[in-house]
């Protein structure tokens, strides 16, 4: 991709990305990559390096064991073998040794997960490695990068005999050492040293006459003197002749090792740079987990429709501040093509052509970005950018000479696959030419079908971006009533650089504000005005379009819980009509057999017969129309369907319990009755008016209030059954039942609930939990009915 200027990624802030992925690089081998980074403009070449970090991402992301030490840039060994005759040394083919082993454990992890990561596994295709060479190598040089003992044969014997040698000597040199300590001639506390690889002791200087042996050297003061002593002379000499033999060994070994390397380097070097390419993706997967980007939809066209946008560099930055950085919504188009931002100044303008900016220069290089998952990003040809005060005291240019020399570029290289950025468009010289020239540029890019985001304070530009096709006018919004910008793009409409009211915030006398709204002419602050107030007039608009929102939300829910009622309603008449008749029926047939008893007993008293066949008739006529619904009349009065909402005030029907809906779902309400909250069918509820509910609470007290204590304790039964009642009622018996238990003194309560679903169980439990008088609750002994009783203790 073509870019401009030079600096780009320093204007951007693409310079502290690239530190970053250095920082998270392993070796020198992925910072190589780093260096070199850059963006490109083919979509598939993109692609394939997002899905490569991707990849490596969800491989992380899984915890996989993935070999992550010794990636070690071995290229100067490599290429320090390529000259014959000579050799490696042990730590240079050690690190050769760790990093094939860390090359081959990349190989086999993604050979393996070929189907799970499959353009990480296609990197594997062109390396060939020869594994015995790291097997001998292996087998060769220890884990501390020195050449093993069995190395050779001849090193095995070499090094056998040097110990040998070591310890014969050590052995002289004690035995010498004690008979010269014994006479008073070495130093008090002196040891055994080593001096030009040779055994020596340390002897007062006027002693050294009475010793037989070679002086190697003197202490610095000259008062010790280290000798040789005759006796080990010759042991000394053999292990010279032994340390020769075997670096002659080492380094045979180590030029046959060398050979080895020297056969392998076409295939090595491709393995290092393999190496380096998966450190590099590594750290760009890093990247992506501590920024939170991704790797977003790709589009072969230019458009950009990013959401919750962010400028990593500056969120880091904000982070480390304790605050938190405010996402930019971006739609660049085809109909969109030039987006003009305006605002006050501070207000984010020049952070939000820098998030375009470095957003696109990062996702054309491959890297993942920080924004939401369903945005879209197109690929451009060219990025240019005009951001900053680009005065040259060397080429004698001001800063509107330099920004015109940018706008000159830019015209001439711009076309339909180019993104350029301009901040403060038309600065730096009189507003009056600097606009007029700002909005001839505007056009010419316009006519070009070039992409862009250009930040501006000219009112002809915002009037202009109105009038011309394929430019839109956006704002970085403002909170017009603190006078504080709020770092949000609106795409849209212009916004107002609010000059005049910060002027007055900041403390301006009042009279100088006149006078410059005078000399800014009528127009100028009757246009800024106009943004104002349209502002203004935008937010109270979407404050009442959330308000209308709420509400027509409330009404399709309360239509919707009408609808269920009604529908109920229909189902249940039916039933509760053939209910009624087949109650009827079997009533009148008990009334029957009654009948027939009575009949029996006239007969008994020899009534007379034709009168009771007559009475009998009109029973036989009574029961068969009853029997038969479909005879009935089908006129009946449609039921009142009440309408409930939040807060209103019932009684549940057939019973003297009264409560307060406190929500509804579907067909039931949830009740709060007293302290206890119960689900209720609709249709078992009657409204009652807020005097209805405050008159039955307080007859309720007064019962309570007036009871006679003597005739209650007579009559009262410190059990209660409440077997096969309704769990509504239940609630209400087991209320006034430890009411009452509460008054007359009771210490010990019990309630017979059966056992059955443990529905009414869970009841009883509950209200308990709800009065502060109650101590322990706990279920009768087995042997006289378990968990089918409550036993209560009273406080």
């Amino acid at each position: 991709m073509k870019s401009y200027p030079q600096n780009i990624e320093v204007k951007l802030g693409f310079d502290k990305i690239k530190e970053e992925l250095k920082s998270l690089c392993l070796s020198t081998l992925g910072e190589k990559y780093v260096n070199v980074l850059s963006p490109q403009y083919k979509v598939y070449a993109i692609q394939k390096l997002l899905t490569q970090t991707n990849e490596f991402r969800k491989i992380i992301s899984a915890g996989y064991s993935f070999p992550q030490n010794n990636y070690i840039d071995i290229r100067a060994a490599l290429k320090k073998s390529e000259v014959r005759g000579t050799f490696l040394e042990e730590e240079e083919l050690f690190e050769i040794k760790l990093s094939l082993n860390t090359i081959l454990g990349i190989l086999i992890f993604l050979k393996d997960k070929e189907e799970e990561y499959p353009e990480l596994a296609a990197l594997c295709l062109n390396i060939e490695l020869d594994e015995s060479l790291a097997k001998e190598l292996e087998a060769k040089i220890d884990d501390k990068g020195v050449l093993r003992d069995n190395a050779s044969r001849e090193l095995v014997r070499v090094r056998t005999d040097i110990a040998k040698s070591q310890v014969r000597a050590r052995t002289t040199i004690n035995k010498v050492m004690k008979q010269a300590g014994a006479n008073g001639y070495c130093p008090e506390g002196a040891s055994i040293t080593v001096r030009e690889g040779r055994m020596v002791i340390p002897v007062l200087a006027e002693h050294k006459r009475h010793l037989n042996g070679f002086v190697h050297d003197e202490s610095s003061t000259g008062q010790t003197v280290y000798m040789e002593p005759a006796e080990v002379l010759e042991i000394n000499n053999e292990l010279r002749e032994l340390k020769y033999a075997e670096r002659r060994e080492i380094i045979r070994i180590l030029t046959e090792l060398t050979d080895r390397v020297r056969g392998s380097l076409v295939p090595l070097e491709s393995a290092v740079h393999f190496l380096g390419i998966i450190d590099f993706i590594r750290a760009k997967a890093g990247f992506a987990i501590k920024y939170e980007g991704i790797c977003p939809e790709l589009s072969s066209k230019p458009v950009l429709n990013w959401i919750n946008a962010r400028h990593p560099v500056l969120e880091m930055a904000l982070k480390e501040q304790g605050k938190s950085i405010v996402p930019l919504n971006i739609q660049i188009n085809h109909q969109q093509r030039i987006l003009l931002i305006s605002g006050p100044n501070a207000g984010g303008k020049s952070v939000c052509l820098k998030t375009i900016g470095i957003l696109q220069y990062m996702v054309q290089c491959g890297l993942p970005v920080p924004v939401a998952e369903n945005s879209k990003f197109g690929v451009f040809s060219s990025l240019y950018m005009d951001i900053g005060d680009e005065q040259s005291i060397e080429n004698d240019l001001s800063t509107y000479s330099s920004h015109l020399k940018n706008m000159k570029f830019f015209l001439d290289n711009s076309d339909k696959n180019t993104l350029f950025l301009i901040d403060e468009f038309g600065t730096g010289t009189e507003p009056q030419f600097g606009g007029a020239i700002a909005e001839v540029i505007l056009h010419e890019l316009n006519r070009k079908g070039a992409f862009g985001a250009i930040t501006t304070h000219y009112g002809n530009l915002k009037k202009a971006a109105d009038k011309l096709d394929g430019v839109v006018n956006g704002a970085m919004k403002y909170d017009i009533k603190k006078l504080e910008p709020l770092y949000a793009l609106e795409i849209g409409n212009p916004g107002s650089s609010f000059a005049l009211e910060i002027a007055g915030k900041i403390g301006l006398n009042r009279e100088m504000l006149g006078r410059a709204k005078k000399l800014a002419g009528v127009s100028h602050v009757q246009f800024d005005r106009m943004i104002n107030e349209l502002e203004v007039e935008k937010a109270e608009i979407k404050k009442m379009r959330k308000e209308i929102e709420q509400k027509d939300r409330r009404l399709s829910d309360a239509i919707k819980d009408y609808e269920e009622l009604k529908s109920f309603m229909e189902e249940e008449k039916p039933k509760i009509i053939q209910q009624a008749r087949s109650e009827a029926a079997r009533i009148i047939k008990e009334s029957n057999k009654q009948v027939e008893e009575t009949i029996r007993e006239i007969k008994k008293s020899d009534a007379d017969k034709r009168r009771t066949q007559e009475a009998r008739q009109r029973l036989k006529e009574m029961e068969s129309k009853v029997a038969e619904p479909d005879k009935w009349p089908t006129k009946t009065t449609e039921p009142k369907v009440e309408i409930y909402a939040i807060g209103d005030k019932v009684r549940i029907k057939d019973g003297e319990t009264i409560g307060e809906i406190l929500s509804i779902r579907g067909k039931k309400a949830e009740l709060a009755i007293g302290s206890i909250k119960s689900l209720v069918a609709l249709k078992d509820l009657s409204k009652l008016s807020n005097t209805q509910y405050k008159s039955l609470s307080n007859e309720r007290v007064r019962k309570i209030s007036g009871i006679d204590v003597n005739a209650k304790m007579t009559s009262f039964s410190p059990n209660l059954d409440i077997r096969g009642v309704r769990a509504e009622e239940a609630m209400v018996k087991v209320e006034s039942f430890l009411d009452e238990a509460l008054l007359l003194g009771y210490e010990e309560i019990k309630v017979l609930h059966g056992k059955g679903h443990g529905v009414l169980r869970d009841i009883v439990r509950t209200v308990l939990r709800g009065n502060h008088r109650v101590g322990v609750v706990k279920d009768e002994h087995i042997e006289f009915g378990g968990s089918g009783i409550t036993v209560v203790e009273l406080k």
